[in-house]
């Protein structure tokens, strides 16, 4: 089948799990466009270099500006409307390139990329879309998540992102009742690295941050009676109980698996990773994200670790004096690998090619669908 794949450049954790996707789908014999911005574009035209049946295109995405720890709405706004005439030109040239040449896609996958729901929806292909932010729409969530936050403005705004798809498959590590047909929950999209890890736990803690510059944060961390790994420094350097370490792909990894703990963001990457590892977390979700901020909050109701909206050596102390509480409610998490979502992709594949209606619910036993 004749695929546009959609991954939405605005961070790299769709990325590494589209990654996951694309080698599925490719090695199943599908002919895959796929239409991407920002560095996720760089990091699939590397994996998928070799594959025949993959080709890229670069499109011009949305950016999202921060200030601090905080999500910069009018800097956003401002940011895009300005770089807006450049990025539709291009974006133009793309979908005639789609459109207009001898591939014609039978099939729209999106991770919460508007550019392929969009032509889909403009030329009458069906969209299967493949994420976790859908979870704010397409879930159904107690008061003590959604109080405190503008929930429905953030349910509007996710429910514009990809409209009327042929199926929602909605990756999550919490499962609640799904509200609304044409939807199925399931695990999380997890790399190969991470279903291979094996969880030792040690005495450091893995700091992965973006809230506070990171000469504050060590000094914070300084104070504190813990072993500290900070990644994302400028500059590798041990001081102390404070090591910085400058990205590296399989050091984190192994910092990780070996971590008393890890201290990060609110992004559904780490933490799904983390709580696939039953590693406990302490998250600060970004402000006024309220995807990372409803992940951080069934963090804590599910006892996987905790939340704040500001990091400091009090929030910091009270959740490492925790972290054997955190362990306990971990062990009950049913680590899972990536056959669910691919065997629901599957099916879904095989019903757009037979042209059957689309269903309320799957085959596919997964955790959660439509009625359950």
């Amino acid at each position: 089948m004749r695929i546009l794949y959609g991954d939405v450049g605005e961070g790299m954790g769709h990325a590494t799990r589209s990654a996951v996707v694309l080698e599925h789908l490719a090695s199943s014999g599908h002919e895959i466009r796929v239409v991407v911005s920002g560095k996720a574009h760089q990091f699939l035209k590397e994996r998928f270099s070799a594959r025949e049946n993959v080709a890229l295109e670069e499109i011009h995405g949305l950016t999202l500006r921060y200030f601090g720890n905080r999500l910069d709405r009018a800097g956003s706004l401002f940011w895009n409307l300005r770089n807006a005439p450049k990025g539709v030109k291009k974006n133009v040239e793309v979908y005639r390139k789609v459109a207009e040449e001898s591939f014609r896609p039978q099939l729209v996958v999106s991770d919460f990329e508007s550019f392929a729901a969009l032509y889909a929806l403009r030329h009458r292909i069906p969209v299967v879309s493949i994420d976790n932010i859908q979870a704010v729409n397409r879930l159904k969530h107690g008061k003590s998540i959604r109080k405190g936050f503008e929930f429905e403005v953030a349910r509007m705004a996710v429910r514009m992102k990809v409209p009327r798809a042929y199926h929602y498959l909605v990756t999550s590590f919490f499962f609640p009742r799904v509200r609304k047909k044409y939807t199925m929950l399931v695990p999380p999209i997890l790399r190969q690295e991470i279903l291979e890890a094996a969880r030792e736990p040690g005495g450091h803690v893995v700091v992965y941050q973006r809230a506070i510059p990171e000469k504050d944060l060590v000094s914070m961390l300084r104070k504190l009676p813990y072993d500290f790994r900070v990644y994302g420094a400028a500059k590798e350097e041990d001081l102390g109980n404070v090591r910085l370490r400058a990205f590296s792909g399989a050091g984190f990894l192994e910092d990780l698996r070996t971590a008393k703990a890890v201290i990060s963001g609110g992004g559904f990457s780490l933490m799904s990773e983390a709580v696939s590892l039953r590693v406990p977390m302490l998250a600060i979700p970004i402000e006024k994200q309220y995807e990372q901020e409803l992940n951080a909050r069934y963090l804590m109701e599910l006892g996987y670790g905790s939340w704040t909206r500001k990091i400091s050596a009090s929030a910091i102390s009270g959740f490492l004096e925790r972290t054997s509480e955190f362990e306990k409610a971990l062990a009950s998490y049913e680590r899972r690998d990536n056959r669910i979502v691919l065997s629901c992709l599957d099916e879904l594949i095989a019903r757009v090619a037979a042209g059957k209606e689309r269903p309320k619910r799957l085959e596919t036993k997964a955790p959660g669908s439509f009625g359950e």
